[in-house]
């Protein structure tokens, strides 16, 4: 829907691929659809949900047997994302690398995107 010919609308790093393809085989499931929602305090938040079949809106990222499902309203605010997964002492979890923020809360769950504008006129110039 917003992608650039030939540029995967998100990638994800090879511990991130592994993550995703253990989830989907774990549980059967067709792929993880991410998308953002209104929430936090900076505004907006990361989701991922399993999915076991792709919307026909939804951008479908494959990547080395993983698959990621973009929703359809999320699609302008994650294109150039990179998706990762990160494991601590205290922590395992997805962390997105997205040009797209603006601004984010001190504990990395809530993020502020670029105004809409800002970011049409962005993948105009890259398209």
């Amino acid at each position: 829907m917003f992608g650039i010919p030939g540029k995967q609308a998100v990638t994800m790093t090879p511990k991130a691929v592994a993550q995703i393809r253990k989830l989907m085989e774990r549980d059967g499931r067709h792929g993880l659809r991410i998308g953002v929602k209104k929430g936090g305090c900076a505004g907006m938040e990361y989701t991922m949900d399993y999915v076991d079949e792709a919307e026909p809106a939804d951008e479908v990222v494959e990547q080395d047997g993983a698959r990621v499902l973009i929703a359809p309203m999320a699609q302008m605010f994650l294109f150039g994302t990179e998706i990762d997964y990160e494991t601590s002492l205290l922590e395992s979890a997805f962390k997105f690398r997205n040009p797209n923020v603006a601004d984010a809360c001190g504990c990395g769950e809530s993020i502020k995107f670029k105004d809409v504008e800002e970011l049409e006129a962005k993948r105009q110039a890259q398209g």
